[in-house]
């Protein structure tokens, strides 16, 4: 199983960016998530995505700008940013955990059994 985070670099704010996840050796049954890591802080969860693609849910400080979502076909899932923000600043992760159809994703990492490697995002101001 591999997951492969890229698309991340630098934007002023206000800006948009899409970052992606490409995956291998996962089946359909699989919810993702995506998660930051600014420069000395914890790890946040930002937004995740069902089996299905039907469900999706942000955190508070994301909603309405970001926008996650998934191309079975190509194995990817995208993780849409509009008007970003310095504090948006972070390197992004992706995540994979096996999800029945119809169960809602996880907003906590402990249920993802794999991660991706990060991407960087940097917002100036």
């Amino acid at each position: 199983v591999q997951l492969q985070a890229s698309g991340g670099g630098l934007v002023q704010a206000g800006g948009s960016l899409r970052v992606s996840c490409a995956t291998s050796g996962l089946d359909l049954n699989f919810g993702f998530g995506w998660f930051r890591q600014a420069p000395g802080k914890a790890r946040e969860w930002v937004s995740c995505i069902d089996a299905n693609g039907d469900k999706t849910r942000y955190a508070d400080s994301v909603k309405a700008r970001f926008t996650i979502s998934r191309d079975n076909a190509k194995n990817t899932v995208y993780l849409q940013m509009n008007s970003l923000k310095p504090e948006d600043t972070a390197v992004y992760f992706c995540a994979a955990d096996w999800l029945p159809y119809g169960v809602n994703c996880h907003d906590i990492s402990d249920p993802y059994h794999f991660w991706g490697q990060g991407t960087l995002v940097t917002v100036s101001s």
